[in-house]
């Protein structure tokens, strides 16, 4: 497991928005006294939302303070969980999933197109639109290869469908989630080759 630092360039503050805020209140008060630390992971997963998808050390010290936590417990769960971002990514947040059954199905080739459109992995876009990392499985392996693209799933890639998925990002143009060759979840491509009937074959 690689060692997770914070960014070394930090922003002086952080403070939730009103809104955010008012939310985490409501996320507290679900709880009894003295058990607020259980907020923690929905606090920093909203605090990293509100501040473009990754946490700075002065959001996590917020969240400690407004939970009554200490922040190094704080700090310990933000660089534990992968889903925490400690450093700054691009409004289009890349996660590529290049466990096995993505790889065996062309995962490698979206990585090609991953580091000529965008570059190495933790670098941000020069327009500030993309970044991207490879990560283990995102649970998507009959789709595959597939990625995460903030918080949700581009499935059923091959380079050309990737590549017209950022550049629609790109121009602002709405894009469809899910499966990128139509189907609707993850049954068989063409169609369907067993469960055809109720009974099964031969069955009276």
């Amino acid at each position: 497991m690689s060692v997770r630092r914070l960014a070394e360039k930090q922003p002086e503050s952080f403070e939730f928005t009103p809104q955010n805020k008012a939310w985490l209140e409501k996320q507290i008060a679900k709880y009894p006294d003295g058990r607020q630390a259980s907020v923690v992971v929905p606090a920093l997963w909203q605090a990293q939302k509100q501040n473009d998808y990754w946490l700075p050390r002065a959001a996590i010290e917020k969240v400690a303070e407004t939970l009554g936590m200490p922040d190094i417990r704080v700090l310990e769960i933000a660089t534990f969980y992968s889903m925490f971002n400690l450093e700054p990514v691009g409004k289009y947040y890349v996660q590529l999933c290049g466990t096995t059954p993505c790889m065996l199905r062309g995962s490698d080739d979206i990585i090609k197109v991953l580091e000529r459109r965008v570059g190495p992995q933790r670098k941000v876009t020069a327009d500030g639109l993309f970044s991207w990392l490879e990560v283990e499985c995102l649970g998507a392996c009959c789709n595959a290869p597939m990625v995460q693209i903030n918080d949700d799933f581009y499935e059923d890639l091959t380079p050309e469908n990737f590549e017209k998925l950022l550049d629609d990002l790109a121009a602002g143009r709405p894009v469809k989630t899910g499966s990128q060759a139509g189907r609707n979840s993850s049954e068989p491509e063409g169609k369907l080759t067993s469960l055809t009937s109720l009974y099964g074959d031969g069955a009276k």
